[in-house]
This record gives structure tokens, C-alpha cells and sequence, in this order.
């Protein structure tokens, strides 16, 4: 499966992006789903993930409440609706696919998107 992330930029803290995450050249819908990011000089960091049917989710601590991760099947797209952003929320966002299991772990995800920047000014 080959993943496209898009929808990074430059916003305000307090502000609103939604990244997309577009899914092509397998069954989209047996996948379950990740997000993750990697500030500089830090280790890549879980973020959210979807399984399979989008009937559980999962997020971190310091994102819940303010993020909402979705997919879309018909359109083999996930997303994360990131509101009330902070400046340590600035990183590269990587979404991610795997089968089998859903998992927080980065290394047990077998396909990766390239990022997509993610900068909240204070």
C-alpha cells in the first residue's frame, strides 16, 4: 500500500488543521490505521490510530480531547481533525498502515507516508 500525506502548514496556536491521509494500491480497509510525529532531535512519537472498520481509536495523553482521527473508505483516505493546536504539537506527521494488530509501536507499522510539517507558532 503507498500512503500520501497532506494538509501540514503553519498556524496559531489555538488553530485548526486537518491532515489527510490517501491510501492506494491495496485493500484499504483491512489496514488499520496510525499517525505519528517526530519533532527534531526527538524520537518518532505515537499519535492516534484507527482500526480497520474506524470503530476504535486510540490517542495519546496530551491529544485527547483535541484531536480526531477518521477514515474514509470510499475515498481509502484517514484523517486527523487536530484542534486547539500548541506549539509541542510541532513536528512531521507520518501516517502509517499495518494488518494483523492495531499498535502504538512506529516499528511494528509496515508502511509509511512521507510527512507532512506541522509548525503552531506561540
Amino acid at each position: 500500500v503507498q500512503l500520501q500525506a497532506s494538509g501540514g502548514g503553519l498556524v496559531q496556536a489555538g488553530g485548526s488543521l486537518r491532515l489527510s491521509c490517501a491510501a492506494s494500491g491495496s485493500i484499504f480497509s483491512t489496514y488499520h490505521m496510525g499517525w505519528f510525529r517526530q519533532a527534531p532531535g526527538e524520537e518518532r512519537e505515537f499519535v492516534s490510530a484507527i482500526n480497520w472498520s474506524g470503530g476504535s481509536t486510540y490517542y495519546i495523553d496530551s491529544v485527547k480531547g483535541r484531536f480526531t482521527i477518521s477514515r474514509d473508505s470510499a475515498k481509502n483516505t484517514v484523517y486527523l481533525q487536530m484542534n486547539s493546536l500548541k506549539p509541542e504539537d510541532t513536528a512531521v506527521y507520518y501516517c502509517a498502515a499495518k494488518r494483523t494488530y492495531i499498535s502504538s509501536w512506529y516499528h511494528e507499522y509496515d508502511y509509511w507516508g512521507q510527512g507532512t510539517l506541522v509548525t503552531v507558532s506561540s
